[in-house]
């Protein structure tokens, strides 16, 4: 190394680092959140406000942060959450962050981007149970909104730019820059030893083959029980369960489910589509029986714990 800053100075020398360490950041199964800005500020800072209007649902009660709070994670922390008239919900809430890196939407993909999961909830019984022609009345009455509409969008207030709004706030929920993102990028003191051995053992166990990219998943689906019968041993399977099969009517898809990103993981506890699992040692052990054929050790769990917690980043603001 000394003899090669001599003879080609150390720009060169730093330059080959460089591009070294983004070499081999390039060969990592997981990516970096990008930087980059995809949304309008002033129509996400209106779909901000809708994302928090109660008057989505039916009696008024119901808003999308109701289940997916920004200052718990973008989920509400509850098995299955509650919707309208204290109906229960029929899968545990995923994180609404990073969900525009997510290649679908839903636990069984039935939803193919953000504009067309906002019909589901709005519709459905046990969370809004409201429609179109109910809602847009009573945001009609609100002069604010209108007045921001007239601004945004050249014909106004319609369903269509009240979902696009709502679209442009939630693909503002990205959260860039973690800890994990800037070891990736080449900052090697951004990671503890114990959690690059969590990583390493991530990797080396096979978690990586599902849980990739940018969004540590969501980017296809899985059968949950590949290794083992899931729902045989837990026992009193519902609808729910059969996952994608739901939405598709295919039997190859009974019991898939779209690999959810681990992006936060650490604030969205319990997981998994039933929320069976109450924190992430039970999560990482079940995964590890289920879907890999694995017992992993209690050491290596925490490990691989300690890892997952570097991937929380925050919100850009």
């Amino acid at each position: 190394m000394e003899w090669f800053a001599r003879k080609w100075g150390v720009g060169l020398l730093l330059w080959c680092m460089f591009a070294l360490s983004s070499l081999a950041a390039a060969q990592e199964p997981l990516a970096p959140i990008p930087d980059g800005q995809d949304w309008q500020t002033d129509k996400a800072q209106l779909g901000g406000q809708l994302f928090h209007d109660p008057r989505f649902s039916e009696d008024n009660t119901v808003s999308c942060a109701t289940c997916h709070p920004l200052e718990q994670g973008g989920m509400d922390g509850q098995v299955r959450s509650v919707g309208v008239l204290g109906r229960e919900g029929l899968v545990n809430t995923p994180t609404v962050f990073n969900s525009s890196l997510n290649f679908a939407q839903m636990w069984d993909g039935r939803a193919e981007d953000l504009m067309a999961q906002i019909d589901f909830p709005l519709f459905a019984t046990h969370e809004m149970n409201s429609s179109w022609d109910k809602v847009l009345p009573k945001l009609r009455q609100n002069a604010d909104y209108l007045r921001q509409f007239a601004l945004l969008y050249t014909d106004g207030m319609s369903v269509a730019n009240i979902k696009d709004a709502i679209v442009h706030f939630e693909r503002s929920l990205i959260t860039p820059n973690g800890r994990f993102d800037r070891w990736l990028k080449g900052q090697e003191d951004a990671l503890t030893l114990r959690e690059k051995q969590g990583y390493s053992l991530f990797k080396g166990y096979g978690c990586s083959a599902c849980h990739q990219g940018r969004g540590v998943g969501g980017n296809f689906y899985e059968k949950m029980g590949v290794m083992g019968n899931y729902f045989r041993d837990r026992g009193e399977v519902t609808l729910a369960d059969y996952g994608r099969y739901n939405h598709t009517r295919r039997e190859e898809h009974r019991y898939e489910f779209k690999v959810p990103s681990l992006r936060n993981v650490a604030l969205t506890a319990p997981y998994f589509h039933d929320g069976s699992a109450k924190t992430l040692e039970d999560a990482v052990e079940v995964m590890g029986r289920y879907q890999l054929g694995r017992e992993i050790p209690p050491e290596d769990v925490a490990k691989i714990v300690a890892f997952l917690k570097t991937l929380t980043g925050a919100r850009l603001e």
